[in-house]
């Protein structure tokens, strides 16, 4: 797999939502052990903990903000098989400008999937994130 610095290392990211994301961050980091590693505006920051990481977002945690994350070779063949299996494509696959090509499925009970592949090594500077620690 590609490595991209605008992206985690972590296979599977789990992506929480936290009404307050400066707030979400100072907690998982000093009571967890997380560390910041990417801050995106006030609306998204990534953390890591070991070979492990979580996205922080901005929403309400109760209306469904939460979803899941996870890296793949190859995004649209996943989407193939994703959608030939009965997964609801939410989201078709599309580049994104921090060097992602991602679409997003829903599963057989609603929970939220963003299948992510690495198309590009993209420094965070370039679309505007602010790298804390790496």
């Amino acid at each position: 797999m590609q490595r991209n610095r605008s992206m985690p290392d972590a296979a599977v990211i789990p992506v929480l939502a936290y009404p307050d994301v400066a707030a979400a961050v100072a907690f998982l980091c000093e009571a967890f052990g997380f560390v910041e590693r990417l801050r995106i505006g006030d609306h998204r920051a990534q953390l890591s903990r070991g070979s492990g990481a979580v996205v922080v977002v901005k929403g309400d945690p109760s209306s469904g903000g939460n979803s899941v994350m996870v890296r793949v070779g190859d995004a649209d063949a996943h989407c193939a098989q994703a959608e030939k299996n009965g997964a609801r494509i939410a989201q078709m696959p599309f580049d994104m400008a921090y060097g992602e090509r991602q679409y997003t499925a829903v599963d057989f009970v609603g929970h939220v999937w963003t299948f992510s592949q690495s198309i590009a090594d993209i420094d965070p500077a370039a679309w505007g994130g602010v790298v804390v620690n790496q």
